[in-house]
């Protein structure tokens, strides 16, 4: 069972990393929400990104962490799964891939039990 909480209550989340609208979003806030991260961004980047937006645009919000990190190793599978998600986005692929590509972080995400690297 969900914890209601953690998806009507989402502090910490602000514009600047949520925006309000996928539209808002742009390469350059990407560039400069990766710079904050100390991120260089990559065409491995960008295919991370891009994929997190295209899900996210027809699917909608995913109901935690670790269902974004399953569908982001099913889908980078070939380039090496989880250890290659983790290369690119050293302090969690959910929780900087999210940030960067603009879009809410998904409940759980970054709780403490969790085991967040952040």
């Amino acid at each position: 069972m969900y914890d209601i909480n953690q998806i009507i209550n989402r502090e910490g989340n602000t514009p600047e990393v949520d925006l309000l609208e996928l539209g808002d979003w742009s390469k350059q806030i990407a560039q400069e929400l990766a710079g904050k991260e100390d991120i260089t961004l990559s065409k491995e980047h960008w295919d991370v990104i891009n994929f997190l937006r295209d899900h996210y645009q027809k699917c909608g919000p995913c109901p935690n962490g670790r269902t974004v990190l399953g569908l982001l190793e099913d889908n980078f599978s070939r380039q090496g799964g989880k250890k290659h998600l983790y290369h690119l986005f050293p302090r969690g692929p959910v929780v900087q891939a999210c940030k960067i590509a603009g879009l809410p972080l998904p409940p759980y995400s970054e709780d403490a039990s969790f085991g967040s690297v952040m």
